[in-house]
């Protein structure tokens, strides 16, 4: 005779009685001011990220293990995991005195694997997601014995979940909308579905997946758990080709609404919780944040309270930089273009003064330049500008193309973004007699006007590059066509400027190339 599935009543009764604080901390639930304020509506952090491995994945690891039998503890437990999980079942293991076997899939980032092994965990690197590892784990249970601590179909490990909710209502006794849950294979959002259903109904629970990895979203529409071809790896905790039976089963049920949410919205997630708690969440911790911003964004509400589950904080230091770059396009405050300039002196100048003529509330901010002289008649150069409000980019881009600066947005070009921002020159042969110079500019309005204004009509410009990286100064590497008979006057030139340089014109690196 089949067991009758469990109810919201029977994962009530096993939430309150899971066993998770020998090794889990009951953890903040914050109001976010800076997000709050923005949003026009309170916006709620459960700071999971703040648990002994900083991610959520113990409870439900602990839970399970605290309930084996000792014959099942002494020949030890196995898991397959991207990390957090991973990192739950290690530390679960070395408190109850038991081996643990843990297979990731060797995309899992080198900070979650190297936690895993300073608690002790035996690891084995396998296939390209969690689907990958979680079959060879199989095999090894079987080959040696072992028991299986699944990640989050196991309705001890969804209990173990479930525990964020207890917590997080005990917390907040007012208001609360809804809660946004990050979703991977549904373990989290089982538990704290069932938890809030069965203790506060008229909370919405809203499951976040990434565009790109939305098994549970699919499989709930289609009315039947689906397996992905393939999964995005950016939020690698939560990429899942197929979700769990029983929390598909929960999920099905219980949750009020799903959302997807892409990369760039993502990255600038994880700069609004930076800005308001100065620490930094992994892309799975982020997918809450970003979905509270997507649903205020398209209900318009104000006035409402939301609660985010910052799930995971394993974010490899090596990722920062991507983080960073696409979160000014997530929040839109940056935009990119291609512009085209007249290959003729001055137009460079003429340029510069539009941008800073450019209408808005506050003035435009370049935050990048890259420019390679290439054809005889036309100047192609990459742009970036600060911008204050969605949808701007393409109101500059029209206002470039009125002045007579042919122009095309980049803002929302992933090819412009990830690799063709990083391309831009090369070799010219019209670059010939070029000197290149390397300067630190001050990070302040005039900078650069100051540098135009100061060079001789006859000198050309026909390299530039520049990035803002956020610092009281700029680096930019310049290349100049000045005339051997210039060559005092050049010198006087870079004395009145008074920027640091250094030059650049036999550097091996610039010979091989961007020298013809």
């Amino acid at each position: 005779m089949k067991t009758p599935p469990l109810s919201p009543a029977d994962y009530l009764k096993k939430i309150l009685n899971a066993r998770v604080y020998d090794v889990a901390v009951e953890t903040a639930l914050e109001v976010a001011p800076d997000l709050s304020r923005r949003l026009g509506n309170q916006v709620l952090l459960k700071r999971e990220d703040q648990q002994p491995v900083h991610s959520f994945k113990l409870r439900g690891a602990y839970n399970k293990m605290a309930q084996l039998t000792p014959a099942q503890l002494k020949k030890g437990v196995i898991c397959a995991s991207a990390g957090n999980h991973a990192q739950g079942v290690a530390l679960g293991a070395k408190k109850l005195g038991t081996r643990a076997v843990i297979v990731m899939p060797t995309t899992t980032p080198a900070l979650k694997v190297d936690a895993v092994k300073a608690l002790g965990g035996e690891i084995v690197l396998v296939g390209d997601s969690y689907s990958d590892a979680y079959a060879h784990a199989l095999k090894l249970e079987k080959k040696q014995g072992l028991t299986f601590v699944h990640p989050f179909d196991d309705p001890e490990v969804i209990a173990g979940q479930g525990t964020v909710a207890m917590e997080m209502l005990r917390q907040h006794q007012g208001p609360l909308h809804a809660v946004f849950v990050a979703i991977g294979g549904g373990g989290l959002i089982s538990g704290v579905a069932n938890y809030i259903k069965a203790v506060r109904p008229e909370i919405r629970v809203i499951g976040v997946q990434m565009n790109d990895s939305s098994a549970m979203m699919q499989s709930v529409a289609a009315k039947e758990r689906l397996t992905l071809s393939d999964v995005g790896l950016f939020s690698d905790g939560t990429a899942v080709k197929l979700v769990g039976e029983e929390t598909f089963r929960i999920a099905s049920g219980l949750v009020d609404e799903f959302m997807t949410v892409d990369t760039d919205a993502v990255c600038a997630a994880i700069k609004d919780v930076f800005v308001d708690t100065r620490s930094i969440v992994e892309p799975a911790g982020a997918l809450a944040v970003a979905a509270i911003k997507q649903y205020v964004a398209r209900h318009k509400t104000q006035g409402e309270t939301y609660a985010a589950i910052l799930c995971g904080a394993n974010m490899n230091f090596d990722r920062l930089r991507f983080v960073a770059e696409r979160a000014e396009v997530g929040e839109e405050r940056e935009g990119l273009f291609a512009v085209t300039l007249p290959e003729e002196r001055g137009s460079f100048k003429r340029f510069c003064e539009l941008i800073g003529n450019l209408p808005g509330s506050a003035p435009r901010n370049v935050t990048e330049f890259s420019y390679r002289i290439s054809d005889a008649a036309q100047a192609h150069v990459f742009v970036g500008l600060t911008t204050a409000a969605k949808g701007e980019s393409a109101k500059i881009a029209k206002q470039f193309s009125q002045h007579g600066f042919k122009t095309l947005d980049l803002t929302h070009d992933d090819l412009a973004q990830e690799h063709i921002r990083h391309m831009v020159g090369g070799r010219s042969s019209l670059g010939q007699g070029e000197r290149l110079l390397r300067f630190v500019f001050p990070e302040r309005p005039g900078a650069l006007m100051k540098f135009l204004n100061l060079m001789r009509p006859g000198w050309n410009i026909s390299l530039f590059h520049y990035r803002n990286q956020g610092a009281d100064y700029g680096r930019i590497l310049v290349g100049l066509q000045v005339p051997a008979s210039d060559n005092k006057a050049f010198g006087q030139f870079l004395a009145t400027l008074a920027y640091p340089c250094v030059e650049e014109t036999l550097n091996p690196a610039y010979r091989l190339f961007l020298q013809t």
